[in-house]
């Protein structure tokens, strides 16, 4: 199995929350990574829980940080329930997550490593445990929270939106997966065929991704549960870890319930649920 040295580095680190100077708010910040100054924006709450919890929201292709950040509403959650969270800068508006994306995949930007800096970072400054750091990311952003899942652990939990899985990803560590896709994404097929738009997506099926990481976690099968129009599809695997798929009816390519601005993704955001808010409590309610 290959791990990213950072995480481990990490969990010798004392957990007692450092001192710091940052106000609340967003601001953006850049670090350096391999020689390449890489940007990332962080949103800090008025007033902080006592265990702080890092999310942190991967753009799509074409998207941004601020976009990512006006649209899918978690300095709404940070603000509600003290948490922080990191947007970090795709190079060319793409991240490199294996077979795609644009110029981030065709020029092997290290993406994994400015991630895995960025977390490093934040969890140093802010005393935030490995246990309490999670991922999510919406198309493009999804590819890239797999890869980072498949290639690291960095990360207790992830929830990809409308992305599949275009990397190798042969020995993961386990960790919590909850997959929302619509069934109707033409972009990132549900079924695995190759997507339109630009990048022609060709990853695994929806259902395939899952699958995977229900075998890494060593899960029972799952439960289905069918209230149009969602499909919940859940295993409670051990140590406290949960693999699940929530699949939507007539739902494109977007992220559900966000902003109707024009920001979701390019097909109109599916009403059938509020993706940030499901996301949370899914991590929230990690117990690992």
């Amino acid at each position: 199995m290959t791990l990213f040295a950072v995480s481990l580095a990490l969990a010798g680190c004392g957990l007692a929350r450092p001192s710091s100077t940052h106000a609340a708010g967003t601001e953006v910040r850049a670090i350096d990574v391999g020689g390449v100054d890489r940007e990332f924006r962080v949103h800090i709450p008025r007033k902080r829980a006592r265990e702080s919890d890092l999310v942190v929201v991967i753009h799509g292709g074409f998207g941004s940080a601020e976009q990512a950040e006006a649209a899918y509403g978690w300095n709404e959650v940070a603000e509600s329930e003290g948490l922080i969270v990191a947007y970090p800068s795709g190079k060319g508006v793409a991240w490199n997550a294996g077979t795609c994306c644009g110029r981030a995949a065709h020029n092997d930007v290290d993406d994994v490593g400015f991630v895995a800096a960025m977390v490093a970072e934040l969890q140093e400054e802010y005393g935030v445990s490995p246990d309490r750091t999670f991922a999510t990311g919406m198309s493009n952003g999804a590819m890239m929270t797999y890869r980072l899942a498949c290639e690291t652990d960095l990360f207790a939990a992830i929830a990809p939106v409308a992305g599949t899985i275009v990397t190798g990803c042969a020995d993961p560590s386990p960790t919590s997966v909850l997959h929302i896709h619509g069934r109707d994404d033409e972009r990132v097929r549900y079924d695995g065929e190759v997507g339109s738009g630009a990048t022609r997506v060709d990853g695994l099926a929806v259902e395939e991704d899952v699958a995977l990481w229900r075998a890494v976690d060593a899960c029972p099968e799952p439960q289905v549960t069918a209230k149009p129009p969602l499909t919940t599809t859940t295993a409670n695997c051990p140590e406290g870890r949960t693999v699940s798929l929530i699949a939507i009816d007539g739902a494109g390519h977007q992220w559900p319930g966000a902003s109707t601005n024009g920001l979701s993704g390019p097909d109109p955001a599916s009403t059938a649920l509020d993706a940030t808010a499901v996301i949370w409590k899914f991590f929230d309610g990690w117990k690992g």
